[in-house]
């Protein structure tokens, strides 16, 4: 008995120092209206593994988010240029037909219903009050919402990474966060599984001394796509590999 029990000890140290992540740098620069554009590099210091995180960070007394309709496949540097964002990620899953899949409410049009999935288990939505992540579950037609997008799966909880998430498929991701004092986030990850993410995005302090409370996988892979307006008026974008059904957009009140 002495010996399995050392046995199992090894084994719950072992795999907490597979996932203990650590910040390798960080780089950040302003837009307008108060959003900062952060550069950040992670390495689980267990193992041969890093990460590349390009996030914005914003006010949501001072931004509002939109959900970007792009039925006809354009760039995320083209739209975002057009509406005039300050920011902005690719969007939620899409089926074949080129149709969203889940629910989307864009400029407080409903144009795709809610679905009811194991996957698609959260809703990134904007009201008068700012930003939220709720559960799917959770959101009602009640609310006064001027934009939702339903995607998934939930990363972080209550500042808690998620349990029981895929730790073994290595993609890019698209995500977003709320946090502490107002702030939400959208970002872009380098290659990383949904477990990596979640803990990543639970543990370390990516957002500088904000703690994200809430987050939630949007389309990634070859769909994900990350822009931001410099102060200057030049961009630092990182293009899609595909066109997508719709954008998650940031701009000033």
């Amino acid at each position: 008995m002495p010996r399995l029990r050392t046995l199992v000890l090894f084994f719950a140290v072992a795999t907490c120092a597979q996932a203990e992540w650590k910040i390798l740098s960080t780089e950040s620069e302003p837009g307008r209206a108060g959003i900062e554009h952060r550069h950040i590099v992670v390495k689980n210091t267990a193992a041969d593994q890093r990460a590349d995180f390009d996030v914005a960070i914003f006010s949501a007394k001072s931004c509002a988010l939109r959900v970007i309709d792009n039925p006809d496949g354009q760039t995320l540097a083209s739209v975002m240029a057009r509406e005039k964002c300050l920011s902005g990620v690719n969007g939620g899953y899409f089926d074949e037909q080129f149709e969203p899949i889940g629910l989307r409410i864009v400029n407080e049009k409903m144009i795709a219903p809610l679905r009811r999935a194991r996957l698609i288990t959260g809703v990134l939505l904007a009201w008068p009050r700012g930003v939220q992540i709720v559960p799917a579950r959770e959101f009602s037609r009640a609310q006064k919402v001027a934009a939702a997008i339903q995607c998934g799966p939930f990363l972080v909880d209550a500042s808690h990474g998620v349990r029981g998430l895929n730790d073994s498929q290595q993609a890019r991701r698209t995500f977003a966060a709320t946090a502490t004092h107002e702030r939400a986030l959208l970002g872009v990850c380098s290659e990383a599984s949904l477990a990596d993410l979640a803990m990543i995005l639970a543990t370390t302090p990516i957002a500088g001394d904000l703690r994200i409370e809430r987050a939630m996988n949007l389309d990634g892979g070859s769909s994900s796509a990350f822009w931001f307006a410099r102060e200057d008026g030049s961009a630092f974008s990182i293009p899609g590999q595909k066109p997508v059904r719709d954008f998650v957009g940031v701009l000033p009140k």
